[in-house]
């Protein structure tokens, strides 16, 4: 494990150390998708050992602030016509999160176009300037992770691995993305899609992630059920 130094905002980012971050999302059309909901599942996860949350919206992480004092990581997804990138997309959606009270800002750090032509890294300068915030770069490639450490990420994660055009041809969870990540960076990387299980975190833990990050197998709702549904033949499913 490295001894990783922060340059700012020490205590969030060391408070994530060897931890769980549950990921308190719900598609737009559950009814799972209402602030208070999201900020009692996020209440719940803390209260059950997580050490952090990651959370989409101001409206939720707004919502989970009043709930939770450890760590908020805070995104906010935008589908922009023509565009790809949509995790934080803008400085202005950063921002807005920031304001929410997220910690630790997550963005789309693949060097894909972006919607305002703004660099990665007057992207992450402005969020460390401006905001005062670390950043979270979710990256899907070695190469991405290259550039965004190269560019000032604090914190990188193997988010987007599987998710675009470059590796659509994958299956998360990266645990070669993260090795190569661990061998390669001294920043410190964070293990998230497609983990499971408890023994598939212990093996990210294991390949040297700071953390790992646990969505759909925890506060999955819609889907698991959904997968369930399919074998039984009295399903109510839509």
């Amino acid at each position: 494990m490295h001894d990783f130094v922060f340059p700012r905002s020490s205590d969030t980012l060391n408070a994530l150390s060897q931890g769980l971050i549950v990921s308190c999302q719900a598609p737009v059309e559950s009814p799972l998708h209402e602030p208070s909901v999201i900020a009692a599942i996020a209440h719940a996860s803390i209260l059950n050992g997580a050490v952090g949350v990651r959370i989409d919206t101001p409206a939720h992480i707004k919502a989970v602030r009043e709930k939770v004092t450890l760590p908020i990581i805070g995104l906010w997804k935008q589908q922009i016509p023509g565009y790809e990138v949509y995790i934080t997309p803008q400085f202005h959606h950063a921002q807005a999160i920031a304001i929410a009270g997220a910690d630790i800002i997550a963005i789309d750090a693949t060097l894909r176009d972006r919607p305002d032509g703004e660099t990665l890294q007057t992207l992450i300068s402005r969020i460390h300037d401006e905001l005062g915030k670390p950043v979270m770069a979710d990256v899907d490639t070695i190469e991405n992770a290259l550039s965004a450490a190269a560019a000032g990420a604090d914190i990188l994660g193997t988010t987007l691995y599987g998710y675009t055009a470059a590796t659509q041809h994958l299956i998360p969870p990266g645990f070669d993305l993260l090795t190569q990540i661990v061998e390669q960076l001294n920043v410190p990387a964070i293990c998230e899609g497609g983990i499971a299980s408890p023994q598939m975190a212990k093996q990210a833990l294991e390949l040297g992630a700071y953390a790992v990050v646990v969505g759909t197998a925890i506060t999955g709702i819609d889907i698991n059920v959904k997968a369930y549904g399919a074998v039984f033949p009295n399903s109510h499913q839509k």
